[in-house]
C-alpha cells in the first residue's frame, strides 16, 4: 500500500522507514506537503491534523488512492510536570539550534534541583487508509534525563534521555536496537499489530 509520510523530519522519516520496512506500507514522502499548525494539548490531536492536512494535499493534487502516515512524539520531563511534552518540537523555541536546545533542557532540569530525573518518551502514529479509515497508535518508554549528553547517534533528544535497563542513552546504541526500544518503534509495532487482518 502506497502511504505518504507527513513529515520533513529527516531524522524521524529514516526511522520509520526502518521500522516499516517489511511491512505492507510503501512509505514515500509529498515533496509539497506543507505542515499544519499544531495544538499544545494532544499528541492524538496532532498526528490527526497532520496526517488529514497530507490527505488533504494529496487529494488536491489528485493523489486519492494512497494511505497517510503521521505522527506526533515528545519527551515528557518529571522535573518540569510533564513539560515540554507536545510542545518538544518547539521547546526553547522552534528555531533554536539542537545543542542549545539540550543545554536549555539540562539546565532547567538542574535548576529543579537535578534530583527528579525521570522522562518517558511518547509516540501516537495516525495512518489513514484509502477509504478513509483512521488507526490511531501509541508507543511510550520511561527512562531519565542524563546530567550529560551522552552519544553521537539518533537524533533529537536521544543524547539526553538514558534508558537504566541498559545503562546508555538513546544517542549510544546502535539505530537497530533503539529501534526495539523506543517509543516510536512501540508505536510502529502496534501500528502493524492493528493492520493485521
Amino acid at each position: 500500500m502506497i502511504t505518504y509520510l507527513a513529515s520533513k523530519n529527516e531524522g524521524k522519516l529514516a526511522e520509520i522507514r526502518t521500522m516499516l520496512g517489511n511491512s505492507p506500507l510503501q512509505l514515500r514522502t509529498y515533496a509539497a506537503y506543507r505542515d499544519p499548525e499544531e495544538g499544545h494539548e494532544s499528541y492524538v490531536d496532532n498526528a490527526l491534523l497532520k496526517a488529514r492536512a497530507l490527505r488533504s494535499q494529496l487529494h488536491d493534487a489528485g493523489i486519492r488512492d494512497a494511505a497517510v502516515l503521521a505522527d506526533d512524539s515528545g519527551i515528557e520531563l518529571d522535573a518540569l510536570g510533564g513539560r515540554p511534552g507536545v510542545d518538544s518540537a518547539v521547546y526553547a523555541g522552534a528555531a533554536t539550534p539542537w545543542p542549545q536546545r539540550l543545554a536549555t533542557m539540562m539546565r532547567e532540569v538542574d535548576e529543579h534541583g537535578g534530583r527528579e530525573r525521570g522522562a518517558r518518551f511518547v509516540c501516537v502514529m495516525a495512518l489513514i487508509l484509502p477509504d478513509g479509515r483512521e488507526i490511531v497508535v501509541e508507543g511510550d518508554v520511561r527512562g531519565e534525563i542524563s546530567p550529560q549528553l551522552r552519544g553521537k547517534n539518533g537524533f533529537g533528544y536521544d543524547p539526553l534521555f538514558f534508558y537504566p535497563p541498559i545503562g546508555k542513552t538513546f544517542g549510544q546504541i546502535p539505530e537497530r536496537e533503539k529501534n526495539e526500544l523506543s517509543h516510536r518503534g512501540r508505536a510502529a509495532r502496534a501500528l502493524l499489530e492493528a493492520l493485521k487482518p
